[in-house]
């Protein structure tokens, strides 16, 4: 380690979350040696072993700035394109032809657009685009014939 214990002391103090001080706990640690092994340390800061051991691959791969910067994990979806969300989001607020489940969803994708999508993805996708969920009460049934129901409601 290239940082001394004050400097690592020091960093810790500056520190505005969580995540950020266990992983500058973790190097004072090690370097304190508090802890015989590894596995005593992990349980101490209440993570996995591999969570901290990858921390400290960063670490050793990019110094302290490296290790308290995560990667991105929102990337846009490579799978549903643009053009298939505007198709879902047609579909989904149709109410004469709505989807009956996400496995309908699923195998209208790849009728529509000849891709395979898992039912988990798909699921994961209407959900958070469209705040969809598997049962959603709807204005009209979507069997709905509109002639009985005029013809219902002219009867005396």
């Amino acid at each position: 380690m290239t940082e001394s214990l004050s400097e690592l002391k020091q960093l810790l103090s500056k520190q505005k979350n969580l995540r950020s001080e266990k992983r500058i706990k973790c190097l004072i640690d090690i370097k304190t040696e508090k802890f015989d092994t590894r596995q005593e340390l992990a349980d101490y800061l209440s993570v996995h072993i591999r969570t901290m051991e990858r921390w400290l691959v960063n670490y050793k791969s990019g110094g302290v700035t490296s290790m308290l910067t995560d990667k991105p994990k929102n990337k846009g979806s490579k799978i549903i394109s643009s053009e298939i969300h505007e198709g879902l989001e047609k579909r989904v607020n149709d109410p004469h032809n709505p989807f009956l489940g996400y496995w309908d969803a699923q195998q209208w994708i790849v009728e529509q657009y000849g891709i395979e999508v898992k039912y988990q993805r798909i699921r994961e996708y209407l959900i958070q685009h469209f705040g969809t969920k598997l049962k959603v009460p709807r204005k009209s049934h979507y069997k709905k014939d509109d002639q009985a129901e005029k013809a219902f409601l002219k009867t005396p």
